[in-house]
Protein backbone atom coordinates (compact mmCIF):
# COMPACT_ATOMS: atom_id res chain seq x y z
CA UNK A 1 0.00 0.00 0.00
CA UNK A 2 1.35 3.43 -0.88
CA UNK A 3 0.77 6.58 1.09
CA UNK A 4 -1.97 9.10 0.33
CA UNK A 5 0.77 11.05 -1.43
CA UNK A 6 2.03 8.91 -4.34
CA UNK A 7 4.54 11.60 -5.27
CA UNK A 8 6.51 10.58 -2.17
CA UNK A 9 7.04 7.01 -3.41
CA UNK A 10 7.03 7.48 -7.19
CA UNK A 11 8.48 9.71 -9.84
CA UNK A 12 7.51 10.33 -13.45
CA UNK A 13 10.15 10.30 -16.17
CA UNK A 14 10.37 9.84 -19.93
CA UNK A 15 10.31 6.22 -21.07
CA UNK A 16 13.86 4.94 -21.54
CA UNK A 17 15.69 1.76 -22.49
CA UNK A 18 16.25 0.95 -18.80
CA UNK A 19 12.51 0.59 -18.12
CA UNK A 20 11.02 -2.92 -18.03
CA UNK A 21 8.18 -2.55 -20.54
CA UNK A 22 7.60 -6.32 -20.78
CA UNK A 23 6.91 -6.53 -17.04
CA UNK A 24 4.02 -4.07 -17.19
CA UNK A 25 0.39 -5.23 -17.24
CA UNK A 26 -2.65 -3.05 -16.63
CA UNK A 27 -5.21 -5.68 -17.59
CA UNK A 28 -6.09 -4.01 -20.90
CA UNK A 29 -4.41 -5.97 -23.74
CA UNK A 30 -4.45 -2.96 -26.09
CA UNK A 31 -2.70 -0.65 -23.61
CA UNK A 32 -0.25 -3.39 -22.59
CA UNK A 33 0.62 -4.13 -26.24
CA UNK A 34 1.13 -0.43 -26.92
CA UNK A 35 3.68 -0.07 -24.11
CA UNK A 36 5.42 -3.37 -24.93
CA UNK A 37 5.58 -2.97 -28.72
CA UNK A 38 5.07 0.61 -29.93
CA UNK A 39 5.77 3.19 -27.24
CA UNK A 40 9.54 3.47 -27.87
CA UNK A 41 9.00 3.68 -31.63
CA UNK A 42 6.41 6.43 -31.19
CA UNK A 43 8.91 8.37 -29.07
CA UNK A 44 11.74 7.91 -31.57
CA UNK A 45 9.49 9.09 -34.41
CA UNK A 46 8.21 12.08 -32.37
CA UNK A 47 4.65 10.77 -32.59
CA UNK A 48 4.08 10.67 -28.83
CA UNK A 49 5.90 11.63 -25.66
CA UNK A 50 5.70 8.68 -23.27
CA UNK A 51 6.09 9.21 -19.54
CA UNK A 52 6.29 6.41 -17.02
CA UNK A 53 5.59 6.20 -13.31
CA UNK A 54 8.31 4.35 -11.40
CA UNK A 55 9.53 3.92 -7.86
CA UNK A 56 12.91 2.41 -8.73
CA UNK A 57 13.84 3.67 -12.20
CA UNK A 58 13.26 0.25 -13.78
CA UNK A 59 9.79 -1.13 -13.05
CA UNK A 60 6.81 0.67 -14.60
CA UNK A 61 3.88 1.37 -12.28
CA UNK A 62 1.97 3.36 -14.91
CA UNK A 63 2.34 5.52 -17.99
CA UNK A 64 0.73 8.18 -20.14
CA UNK A 65 1.32 9.65 -23.58
CA UNK A 66 0.94 13.19 -24.90
CA UNK A 67 0.82 14.29 -28.54
CA UNK A 68 -0.06 17.37 -30.56
CA UNK A 69 -3.52 17.15 -32.08
CA UNK A 70 -6.27 19.36 -33.47
CA UNK A 71 -10.04 19.44 -33.33
CA UNK A 72 -12.78 21.36 -35.12
CA UNK A 73 -14.61 23.93 -33.01
CA UNK A 74 -17.89 22.72 -34.55
CA UNK A 75 -17.44 19.40 -32.67
CA UNK A 76 -17.56 21.18 -29.31
CA UNK A 77 -20.69 22.04 -27.32
CA UNK A 78 -22.55 24.84 -29.09
CA UNK A 79 -21.89 27.53 -26.47
CA UNK A 80 -18.12 27.06 -26.79
CA UNK A 81 -18.09 26.52 -30.55
CA UNK A 82 -19.68 29.95 -31.18
CA UNK A 83 -16.82 31.71 -29.38
CA UNK A 84 -14.02 30.02 -31.32
CA UNK A 85 -12.67 30.39 -34.86
CA UNK A 86 -13.72 27.86 -37.49
CA UNK A 87 -10.09 26.86 -38.01
CA UNK A 88 -8.69 23.66 -36.53
CA UNK A 89 -7.94 24.26 -32.85
CA UNK A 90 -4.59 23.09 -31.47
CA UNK A 91 -5.01 20.69 -28.55
CA UNK A 92 -2.92 18.19 -26.61
CA UNK A 93 -3.99 14.57 -26.91
CA UNK A 94 -3.73 12.42 -23.81
CA UNK A 95 -3.52 9.34 -26.00
CA UNK A 96 -3.02 6.56 -23.49
CA UNK A 97 -2.87 6.26 -19.74
CA UNK A 98 -2.69 3.15 -17.57
CA UNK A 99 -1.72 1.93 -14.11
CA UNK A 100 -0.26 -1.49 -13.37
CA UNK A 101 -2.98 -3.95 -12.44
CA UNK A 102 -1.25 -4.71 -9.14
CA UNK A 103 -1.40 -1.02 -8.13
CA UNK A 104 -4.88 -0.05 -9.29
CA UNK A 105 -7.17 1.56 -6.72
CA UNK A 106 -4.38 3.51 -5.04
CA UNK A 107 -5.04 6.87 -6.77
CA UNK A 108 -2.05 6.52 -9.07
CA UNK A 109 -4.30 7.17 -12.08
CA UNK A 110 -5.26 10.51 -10.60
CA UNK A 111 -1.60 11.25 -9.90
CA UNK A 112 -0.72 10.44 -13.54
CA UNK A 113 -3.60 12.54 -14.85
CA UNK A 114 -2.65 15.59 -12.79
CA UNK A 115 0.96 15.26 -13.91
CA UNK A 116 -0.13 14.99 -17.57
CA UNK A 117 -2.43 18.01 -17.26
CA UNK A 118 0.27 20.11 -15.62
CA UNK A 119 2.80 19.10 -18.29
CA UNK A 120 0.29 19.96 -21.04
CA UNK A 121 -0.52 23.31 -19.43
CA UNK A 122 3.16 24.21 -19.02
CA UNK A 123 3.78 23.21 -22.64
CA UNK A 124 0.87 25.36 -23.81
CA UNK A 125 2.75 28.38 -22.56
CA UNK A 126 5.39 27.68 -25.22
CA UNK A 127 3.31 26.04 -27.98
CA UNK A 128 -0.37 26.96 -28.12
CA UNK A 129 -2.88 24.33 -27.06
CA UNK A 130 -6.52 25.17 -26.36
CA UNK A 131 -7.39 22.00 -24.39
CA UNK A 132 -6.43 18.46 -23.49
CA UNK A 133 -8.48 15.83 -25.33
CA UNK A 134 -8.86 12.17 -24.38
CA UNK A 135 -10.68 9.22 -25.91
CA UNK A 136 -11.83 7.39 -22.79
CA UNK A 137 -11.24 3.67 -22.84
CA UNK A 138 -13.96 1.32 -21.61
CA UNK A 139 -14.78 2.08 -17.99
CA UNK A 140 -12.70 5.29 -17.82
CA UNK A 141 -15.30 7.89 -18.89
CA UNK A 142 -16.53 8.51 -15.32
CA UNK A 143 -12.95 9.02 -14.14
CA UNK A 144 -12.48 11.88 -16.61
CA UNK A 145 -15.89 13.40 -15.92
CA UNK A 146 -14.99 13.48 -12.21
CA UNK A 147 -11.92 15.56 -13.16
CA UNK A 148 -13.88 18.27 -15.02
CA UNK A 149 -13.55 16.86 -18.54
CA UNK A 150 -16.47 17.68 -20.85
CA UNK A 151 -17.81 15.19 -23.41
CA UNK A 152 -18.02 16.08 -27.09
CA UNK A 153 -21.75 16.15 -27.99
CA UNK A 154 -21.44 13.70 -30.89
CA UNK A 155 -18.78 11.45 -29.31
CA UNK A 156 -19.55 10.87 -25.62
CA UNK A 157 -16.33 8.88 -25.02
CA UNK A 158 -14.21 11.73 -26.42
CA UNK A 159 -13.74 14.35 -23.73
CA UNK A 160 -11.82 17.59 -23.30
CA UNK A 161 -10.75 19.99 -20.60
CA UNK A 162 -9.89 23.57 -21.64
CA UNK A 163 -6.44 24.91 -20.75
CA UNK A 164 -8.16 27.74 -18.86
CA UNK A 165 -9.66 25.12 -16.52
CA UNK A 166 -6.32 23.32 -16.17
CA UNK A 167 -4.57 26.61 -15.42
CA UNK A 168 -6.90 27.16 -12.45
CA UNK A 169 -5.89 23.76 -11.04
CA UNK A 170 -2.26 24.84 -10.83
CA UNK A 171 -2.45 28.56 -10.10
CA UNK A 172 -5.14 28.89 -7.45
Amino acid sequence: MISKHPELAYRIEPLGKQHDRAGFSCGNPTLDAYLHERARQDMERNLAAVFILTSDGKNIAGFYTLSAHSIQAAALPEGLAKKLPRLPLPVTLLGRMAVSQALQGQRLGEFLLMHALERAWLGSQQVASWAVVVDAKEGAREFYLKHEFIPFPSYPDRLFIPMKTIEKLFTS
